[in-house]
């Protein structure tokens, strides 16, 4: 393979691992909720107000068996940070929508990890 052909082929290549990181990824889920991963942090709007959605994320990450390290609320908006067993950082991050309408963010680390994410939602709308 000629040099020209082989850094065009790894350019080609590292376009695309760096675009899947970027493309959201839109689900339908229950109750009418839209779930999105975009740069690294779980986005969803759930049907449900602020005080109930968070009640629920408390619950959610305390089956976790998340260490507590701060939990704020507002009428509209809040933020609970913990941490897993292995010191991963986890933000749940609320805002209001509307009367009935929140919009939840999940953040796991540095990067994200959306398996950890969906499940920490997962449990969330559990809660619910």
């Amino acid at each position: 393979m000629s040099a020209r052909r082989l850094l065009v082929a790894l350019l080609l290549g590292v376009s695309a691992a760096g675009l899947s990181g970027c493309i959201a990824v839109v689900a339908a889920g229950a109750a009418g909720t839209g779930v999105a991963w975009y740069r690294g942090q779980l986005e969803a709007n759930l049907d449900q107000n602020i005080e109930a959605v968070f009640a629920a994320s408390q619950k959610a990450l305390n089956q976790l068996e998340f260490a507590n390290i701060s939990n704020k609320k507002s009428t509209v908006d809040a933020q609970l940070v913990s941490r897993t067993a292995l010191d991963k950082k986890v933000e749940v991050t609320l805002q209001k929508v509307t009367d009935r309408s929140t919009k939840v963010i999940i953040r796991v680390g540095v990067f994200g990890d959306e398996t950890l994410s969906m499940s920490i939602l997962d449990k969330i709308k559990a809660a619910l």
